[in-house]
């Protein structure tokens, strides 16, 4: 949680964004590739949800926490440093857990020393965006609405991916 609320932070800041609720919000997309603790302090710092279409998983499988923020006119990566485990190490070394060196040091540490970040360039298509809207197609199959481009069109028929046979489940 403390390096969710760290890294996102850092990122507002990076952008210049002093109220992540406030004016402009809509545009704001937040991008997380770990699905931890880390991914739920990112969304309450920056008040972005997955419902909304703010805030982004991309499961790359990553065990580091990324967080890439981005607005219209600027965009930003941050993670945390590897070397800030070994900092932390150094900075209290008479704590014999290590998750609890951590969690001392990361309260602490600078910006530069916890994170490394960089400034980045993603393209994105409009129904990725906050508030798109755009005609339902009906799955010819179960009948069920499709939203956002993500039918299957399949010997001319236009199919959901669960029509597809591409689910994450089995029915009973």
């Amino acid at each position: 949680m403390l390096l969710g609320v760290r890294l996102a932070i850092l990122g507002l800041q990076k952008l210049g964004i002093d109220d992540s609720r406030g004016r402009g919000r809509k545009r704001l997309v937040t991008f997380v590739e770990i699905d931890r603790c880390v991914t739920d302090a990112v969304g309450f710092v920056t008040g972005r949800r997955l419902g909304k279409r703010t805030l982004k998983f991309r499961d790359w499988e990553r065990s580091q926490p990324h967080l890439l923020i981005l607005k219209p006119d600027a965009q930003f990566v941050s993670r945390r440093k590897k070397s800030s485990k070994a900092i932390a190490r150094r900075m209290h070394p008479k704590v014999p857990d290590k998750n609890q060196q951590q969690m001392l040091a990361y309260r602490e540490m600078a910006d530069d020393d916890l994170f490394t970040t960089q400034s980045m360039k993603i393209e994105l298509s409009p129904e990725e965006f906050p508030g798109y809207k755009d005609n339902r197609i009906v799955c010819d199959s179960c009948g069920e609405g499709i939203n956002f481009r993500r039918e299957v069109r399949r010997t001319g028929k236009v199919l959901c991916r669960s029509c597809t046979g591409e689910r994450y489940y089995e029915p009973a």
